[in-house]
């Protein structure tokens, strides 16, 4: 019963990680989250 349960959760919050990707994807935020994880790159670099 207790495996049955852990199951349950971990597909649950499978499915929330995925329906919030497809949700970022749907409102173009990948443009906007590459930009900002390439400045954070550059200024740990020191380039930036």
């Amino acid at each position: 019963m207790i495996l049955f349960r852990r199951n349950i959760i971990s597909v649950a919050l499978i499915l929330i990680g995925v329906s919030f990707l497809v949700l970022g994807v749907w409102q173009e935020e990948t443009e906007q989250v590459f930009r900002k994880a390439v400045n954070i790159c550059m200024e740990c670099i020191g380039l930036g």
